[in-house]
């Protein structure tokens, strides 16, 4: 049904593996990917929209890497979500309306909308620093 992307993925591991490190510390793609056991095209390719989005600082020279441009309490998992996807959207017509050959007469329109902004509110109201203390469980 519905499913995340990698990319939203892989930039949520990236952030929260950030966010677990001392404030300011620098970490290569190489270590993340290493250590959280993803691809580290992909990692960059995250960490790139990560930075775009100001959520991650790159650092350059011999120690450089990424480092989180903010606090874990100032950083939403809809923020990771709009800079590695954009605006959220279940329906083509969400982003498309022109495209849909049945958005005229609908029936579930409203009903798909309104999931959306559920959806986007749980995620702007979820703080990366809350998935650093918060279990598994505690999430169900």
């Amino acid at each position: 049904m519905l499913k995340v992307s990698r990319r939203f993925e892989y930039g949520l591991h990236a952030i929260v593996y950030l966010a677990r490190k001392e404030p300011g510390t620098v970490v290569t793609v190489k270590e993340m990917a290493a250590e959280i056991g993803f691809s580290q095209e992909f990692m960059a390719k995250a960490m790139q929209h990560l930075k775009k989005a100001g959520l991650a600082v790159s650092v350059q020279g011999v120690n450089g890497g990424y480092k989180l441009a903010r606090s874990p309490e100032k950083i939403t998992i809809s923020d990771v979500g709009r800079a590695t996807e954009g605006i959220p959207h279940l329906m083509r017509c969400s982003v498309e309306s022109g495209k849909c050959e049945i958005v005229s007469r609908c029936a579930y329109r409203g009903y798909m909308f309104m999931l959306e902004k559920k959806i986007d509110a749980l995620m702007a109201g979820t703080t990366v620093s809350t998935l650093l203390v918060t279990r598994n469980s505690d999430l169900r």
